[in-house]
């Protein structure tokens, strides 16, 4: 033979080998990452081949799915009650994915999760007939939530204190997931993600804002578990108006003629003083009120209920005056509605922290749990007798105090309000914040609830946690205790 064609033949014999090897590298090996890439279009024709599972709320399925016209792809989810859900389910598209619970049980909800497949399907590689999860979120508290809180941009949580559930999680302005299901919705995703008031922020657990007054209640824990003071009736020493140390600056009362020097604990609370609060987180130190409020949960970077919640924050690095602004929930103090409700609902649990959670299980599709969340695993965060303390305070506010608009007939009901200061030099509308338990005697039924209004349409000086977001907690605690 032709040395030349031996050479041509034993190259071109090496390249068909390359091939080879590189075909069985692709197919024995990098198989699943090329199934798997978000760029494969198989994979969404075959999530939606078929139904999806749905996501349930009290016992009633608040997603579906329909058949489409057109296209390869089989199927579209829709939904029951959108707007009102949307905090809850998310989105799931077929053009920009899902979110949210649609998210994070896409596999069960879809079929694809192995723990669906028996062992014939397994084998044969057939595709399992999809999953549901069930949630914890009590449609009555939903909806009391979500038009109390109307055409505001704002949010709201309600928790179960005792066993952590989600009763009710409302985010304003909201948006129906329906209209971005399919794939020819380009425009309405367009309005939805150039809207300035940004409706597919879930305000609930995902914007963490100054949570002013609110943060009080934290201070206060860490007084008394410190044994800075014995009671909440103690007299606090607290000059008023107070000078933050280092600066020429008073930190001053929203109400001139309130009772404030030296007042104690349940009547800090009552009228909400700055000087005693702002002088009590200089006296405890910022550690020790950075450690309380990672006791009830700021600072957590992996708080899950399941969907991750952005982390509220206690600064590490302050000064005597910023510690004291830090006591007043101002400077970088930072929390999310669920993170304020964990607050009221620990105190209202005798100072133990149930695990907020706002699905109950995942079934396949007979109904067989596949996952579950366990109601009432819980730590204590304070003791019996702090709690029984801030309870008894936050009444005061409640009853005789700045938090009148969220009496409810015939239940216990303790709060706390809270006004934010906003932007440079407080140039911005202030948030305006609500925090509250209540209990129902005859019943023993119980609820915590925290409310963030973020904008109205009031006038600036018409703006109080007490006028906007007080009514808002009064209707989802009343919704809860019925």
């Amino acid at each position: 033979m032709n040395k030349t064609i031996r050479r041509a033949a034993v190259f071109s014999l090496l390249l068909v080998f390359a091939l080879l090897l590189r075909a069985t590298w692709v197919q024995a090996y990098e198989a699943k990452a090329l199934a798997d890439d978000k760029h494969n279009r198989r994979n969404t024709m075959e999530r939606y081949a078929q139904p999806l599972g749905d996501i349930v709320v009290a016992g009633s399925p608040v997603t579906g799915s329909k058949e489409t016209k057109r296209g390869d792809l089989r199927y579209q989810r829709t939904y029951t009650d959108g707007e009102l859900y949307a905090a809850v389910t998310g989105y799931g598209s077929q053009a920009y994915g899902s979110n949210q619970l649609e998210g994070i049980y896409s596999d069960v909800l879809d079929g694809t999760d192995p723990r669906l497949k028996n062992p014939l399907d397994a084998l044969t590689g057939k595709r399992a007939e999809p999953g549901d999860v069930l949630t914890t979120i009590d449609p009555a508290v939903q909806k009391a939530g979500f038009e109390a809180l109307g055409d505001t941009k704002g949010a709201a949580v309600a928790l179960d204190p005792r066993t952590g559930r989600v009763l009710g999680m409302v985010s304003t302005p909201s948006f129906d997931p329906s209209t971005i299901a399919g794939m020819t919705d380009g425009a309405a995703w367009k309005k939805l993600t150039e809207d300035e008031d940004k409706p597919l922020v879930n305000r609930a657990i995902r914007q963490p804002v100054a949570p002013g007054s609110t943060f009080k209640l934290v201070v206060a824990a860490a007084a008394l578990e410190n044994g800075l003071y014995g009671s909440v009736d103690e007299p606090t020493r607290s000059p008023n108006p107070y000078r933050m140390k280092g600066t020429v600056t008073d930190l001053t009362n929203e109400n001139p003629s309130a009772p404030c020097e030296n007042a104690s604990i349940r009547v800090a609370l009552q009228y909400s003083c700055n000087n005693v609060f702002g002088k009590m987180a200089v006296d405890l130190g910022r550690d020790e009120v950075r450690a309380m409020a990672e006791k009830f949960g700021f600072n957590d970077q992996e708080q899950d209920v399941p969907v991750r919640a952005y982390a509220s924050v206690y600064p590490s690095k302050m000064d005597d005056a910023q510690t004291a602004l830090s006591g007043i929930g101002q400077f970088d103090v930072t929390a999310t509605p669920l993170q304020i409700a964990m607050v009221s609902a620990a105190l209202a649990n005798d100072g133990m922290l149930a695990a907020p959670h706002m699905v109950s299980k995942v079934v396949d599709a007979d109904g067989d749990t596949l996952e579950s969340y366990e109601d009432g695993k819980a730590r204590r965060v304070v003791s019996s007798s702090t709690a029984e303390q801030l309870r008894s305070a936050m009444v005061t506010v409640v009853e005789e105090g700045t938090g009148s608009n969220a009496k409810v007939d015939g239940a216990e009901v303790g709060g706390k309000t809270g006004t934010a200061q906003r932007g440079v030099d407080n140039s911005e509308k202030p948030y305006a914040w609500f925090t509250s338990y209540a209990k129902d005697a005859e019943t023993g039924e119980e609820v915590a609830v925290a409310v963030l209004v973020e904008d109205s349409h009031a006038e600036r000086a018409e703006v109080s946690g007490n006028g906007l977001a007080a009514p808002v907690a009064r209707k989802m605690m009343a919704a809860a205790l019925e």
